[in-house]
């Protein structure tokens, strides 16, 4: 029998994610300096650990609510309008098995075969997969260096068609650091309303926004509320990667042919996973707490010390990248005449340093490399100081 036959074209399309290729490499490399995974480094906050334990010690291990624990919810809704004065409901917030499971929920449950979703590059790697596994058809913009990688409105108004059902916006974006203002975001969410498409709004690194002038949250825009999906992630702020959970934002007015998304979106969210684990549902909501909340802001700070030191230090150099930021990563152009798989090998090589290769995040990123502040301060500097050599 030849199995191959057996499985699903769509399937056998997928390519392997560019970001974790050749990063076992490194671990061969006693001296090697990682600033490719984006995963912090830190400790997840004792508070944040012992409720966990605390939880599995009570033999609290059962199923939950697939739409989340009614106490994490509330929290959730608490910390959202205390920090960015938006009121919603607990039937609101949707829990999720880290914010990966909630893109691939929201959409397999609005895609059917042919609509077409509209993919900014570079970005997060997962978006044309999964597309591609419901029939959908990715529709890829490509940014441009000349606009901050930013998505431009003559640019969504040129891809936008009938057959257009969602537009993703990863905010800000991974790999390049690009954010929008609230006029610009305005326009995105009037050009979804105009068409009756959903914005998928991929909020996982908002809690690095610095710049008061920029929204947290695309609910910040009138209007959002009719045609948008937030996704938010424990992963990047509270060095929860490992344990997966995040949350979903969505809204009772967001309507499809009569139906509510949210109940639409439980109903397949309990034929997948029945639920994210107690155990992590219940160290989640001590995320919330007062201990929490102030080990999160020193890290965030410590993460943002390092992404200054890599900006200053490409500043001093005459390399152009964006990035830093409001965003963990510096996005940069790799050296005249190299590639991004060239530029990586270049460095692990020379420099004993890993990043990650632009390719990886779409066509678009050939030519560009991500570097992730998520580090160690000291092995950051150092790394620094490993590039600047390499420009002597």
């Amino acid at each position: 029998m030849n199995y191959d036959e057996l499985l699903a074209p769509a399937a056998k399309a997928m390519r392997p994610s560019g970001i974790r290729k050749f990063f076992d490499l490194a671990a061969d490399m006693p001296h090697c300096i990682s600033l490719g995974v984006g995963e912090p480094d830190f400790k997840t906050p004792w508070s944040v650990r012992d409720a966990g334990i605390r939880s599995l010690e009570l033999g609290r291990t059962k199923y939950t609510a697939n739409a989340g624990l009614k106490d994490l919810r509330k929290e959730i809704c608490t910390y959202l309008q205390r920090r960015f004065e938006l009121h919603y409901q607990e039937e609101n917030v949707l829990v999720t098995v880290g914010g990966s499971e909630a893109i691939d929920l929201a959409i397999r449950a609005l895609v059917q075969p042919g609509d077409e979703v509209i993919i900014p590059e570079p970005c997060f790697v997962c978006y044309e997969p999964i597309t591609q596994l419901t029939g959908g058809v990715p529709v890829h913009i490509a940014t441009r260096a000349e606009d901050q990688f930013r998505l431009t409105a003559d640019q969504l108004r040129a891809a936008i068609t009938p057959k257009t059902k969602l537009l993703i916006f990863p905010y800000p974006n991974n790999p390049t650091g690009a954010t929008y203002n609230r006029e610009q975001l305005k326009a995105w969410v009037d050009y979804a309303l105009d068409q009756k498409a959903v914005i998928l709004f991929d909020a996982a690194y908002e809690a690095f926004i610095t710049d008061p002038s920029l929204p947290h949250s695309i609910f910040e825009i009138p209007g959002a509320e009719k045609c948008a999906i937030e996704f938010c992630s424990f992963s990047k702020t509270a060095g929860f990667t490992g344990m997966r959970c995040g949350y979903t934002v969505i809204r009772k007015e967001l309507v499809i042919d009569g139906v509510q998304v949210s109940k639409l979106w439980q109903r397949r969210q309990g034929c997948k996973f029945n639920g994210t684990s107690y155990i992590t549902q219940r160290a989640a909501a001590a995320v919330f707490t007062e201990e929490g909340q102030k080990q999160i802001r020193e890290t965030i700070a410590y993460y943002q010390k390092n992404a200054q030191v890599m900006m200053d230090a490409f500043t001093k150099m005459g390399v152009w990248f964006t990035g830093g930021t409001n965003s963990p990563y510096i996005w940069l152009k790799c050296p005249d005449g190299m590639g991004s798989w060239e530029y990586f090998d270049y460095l692990l090589h020379n420099a004993e340093i890993v990043g990650t290769p632009g390719e990886g995040f779409g066509k678009n990123g050939e030519g560009y490399f991500r570097l992730t502040a998520f580090g160690d301060a000291q092995k950051t500097v150092e790394a620094m100081e490993r590039i600047q050599k390499l420009q002597k």
